[in-house]
């Protein structure tokens, strides 16, 4: 009997939505078949989730999550045409739904999403929006999936590329963050263990506190800061380098190189 959910392509965000689905109950045996060329990463998958059905090539099932290079998508896509499938959930980078639609051909529902790395960890967030053949039914589908690993944000295509830049991107950007502190952390004195307990303390504490307050961050750092105190020294000494700016910039910067990757 044919799986009910095909994944295309075993790397880190096929393999953390394989992850999510088994862990909120799909049956590795019954539910899910994974597809990836690579052999260490069906080894990989294998070890992990005993029963799951992984294959080299093509598989044949309905519904299917492509989750490959950008370069090699269109490509797949059209196999998972030959194989019978009738509708796509895409996580493949700044590839419109208008192209894949080209590659599957007539009757075949197309989701594009953005999530992001969070999602090996089940924290991820992603945006998505769907294409033209595209139901209310299959966007709840592939918000179903995509909800396994994290939370998901429904929004029209053409705002996925800025989904890209500040969520796709922003792990990265916040690990920077990350490591400019404990550096700074070490520079002032403190073992790098300690700085970096107290970095990752406080980005966690701070986060919790935008999620779980729901209040503005410009109203939360304003709490934090007294007049003529430490932190408006620090913050000055920021806004003075720019660092508002450059993180607008940097956002900018893959927003636009995303749009370029779906040209």
């Amino acid at each position: 009997m044919a799986p009910k959910l095909v994944v295309v392509g075993g790397g880190k965000m096929g393999s953390a939505l394989v992850a999510g689905l088994i862990a909120g109950g799909w049956a590795p045996v019954a539910d899910l078949a994974v597809s990836d060329p690579d052999e260490s990463q069906r080894q990989r998958l294998v070890d992990a989730h005993p029963g799951l059905v992984v294959a080299e090539g093509p598989v044949e099932a309905a519904d299917a999550v492509l989750a490959v290079k950008p370069d090699v998508a269109e490509a797949v896509a059209r196999t998972l045409a030959a194989v019978g499938v009738t509708r796509v959930l895409s996580i493949v980078a700044g590839l419109s739904t208008a192209r894949l639609e080209d590659a599957l051909g007539p009757g075949v529902a197309v989701v594009r999403a953005m999530p992001n790395t969070p999602a090996l960890i089940g924290a991820g967030t992603a945006g998505m929006s769907g294409g033209q053949a595209a139901t209310s039914a299959d966007l709840d589908w592939a918000e179903g999936i995509l909800g396994s690993v994290g939370s998901v944000v429904r929004l029209p295509e053409r705002q996925l590329d800025a989904v890209t830049g500040i969520a796709g991107s922003g792990p990265a950007y916040v690990f920077l963050v990350a490591e400019a502190l404990i550096d700074a952390g070490v520079t002032a004195g403190l073992s790098r263990q300690v700085s970096q307990q107290l970095v990752v303390g406080t980005m966690l504490g701070s986060a919790r506190m935008m999620a779980e307050t729901g209040d503005d961050p410009g109203a939360l750092r304003a709490a934090v800061t007294s007049p003529g105190g430490t932190t408006a020294a620090a913050l000055r000494t920021l806004e003075f380098k720019a660092v508002r700016s450059a993180f607008i910039e940097a956002v900018a910067a893959a927003t636009e190189r995303s749009r370029q990757l779906g040209r």
